[in-house]
């Protein structure tokens, strides 16, 4: 009886063990492909979110909005004056005070000439700053072109103090003063401001064309001839040139 018992315990232990290892086994050979065999750190790694869940749920910065706005100055320089008008009046009725687009925008005005509005603008804008250079050389233009000579020359006359020799539109203004002079029939004043005018920009055939023709109605014919040469020389296909060159060698 005691031998059997032993024996039958010794098998009893013998498969318990058995039991426990092939438990043990299976415990640590998990397959791969189990979901249960991630770590957890790893299943908090998520994959990248939609494009329409990664929008920003604000604005865009200030200055990336600036950047698309138009630029009335860079439309000016393009000759693309009526599209400057609208954007420099649209930044005056948000800034009133904002002197660069009054200035742009009366250049603007006279390049597409609209001259009774850049001369309004332009009063405008001297309110705000009463010696801005510029404006009182577009308003020169404005009243210029408009016809009303005296105060057109005296705006040019404004900007010549203002600037000095410094002034960026200093040959413009003194071509203006010489055809409002032969406008009036001030020829040796029309002369005078011509000549400025080719010293300060020596390279336009048509400022040397009209001094030339102040000379030669001022009865200066030899310098007359010499002024009409000079605008041939940069340009050989100038036919105001080409006539009042001839007019005054049959002079001399």
């Amino acid at each position: 009886m005691n031998k059997k018992y032993a024996f039958f315990c010794l098998v009893f232990f013998v498969i318990a063990a058995l039991c426990f290892a092939q438990e043990d086994a299976s415990e640590q050979t998990v397959p791969a492909e189990n979901p249960s065999a991630v770590p957890l750190a790893e299943e908090r790694v998520l994959p990248p979110a939609p494009a329409e869940v990664l929008r920003p749920s604000r604005p865009a910065p200030a200055q990336n909005t600036s950047r698309q706005k138009p630029d009335a100055l860079k439309l000016y320089s393009a000759g693309r004056y009526a599209e400057a008008v609208t954007v420099c009046e649209q930044e005056i009725k948000e800034k009133s005070d904002n002197i660069e687009s009054y200035v742009v925008l009366c250049w603007s005005l006279v390049r597409n000439r609209q001259y009774s509005e850049a001369e309004y603008w332009a009063l405008q804008g001297r309110k705000i700053s009463r010696y801005d250079q510029r404006l009182v050389e577009v308003l020169g233009e404005a009243k210029f072109y408009l016809g009303q000579n005296r105060e057109a020359l005296a705006l040019f006359q404004e900007y010549i103090s203002l600037v000095g020799a410094k002034g960026s539109r200093l040959g413009e203004a003194y071509y203006f003063m010489g055809e409002i002079y032969i406008r009036l029939a001030r020829y040796n004043h029309a002369d005078i401001a011509f000549s400025q005018a080719v010293r300060t920009e020596p390279l336009y055939d048509y400022w040397w064309t009209r001094l030339g023709y102040a000379r030669e109605m001022a009865g200066s014919f030899a310098l007359s001839a010499s002024a009409y040469e000079k605008a041939l020389e940069l340009n050989a296909g100038q036919a105001d040139a080409l006539r009042g060159r001839d007019r005054v060698r049959a002079r001399l």
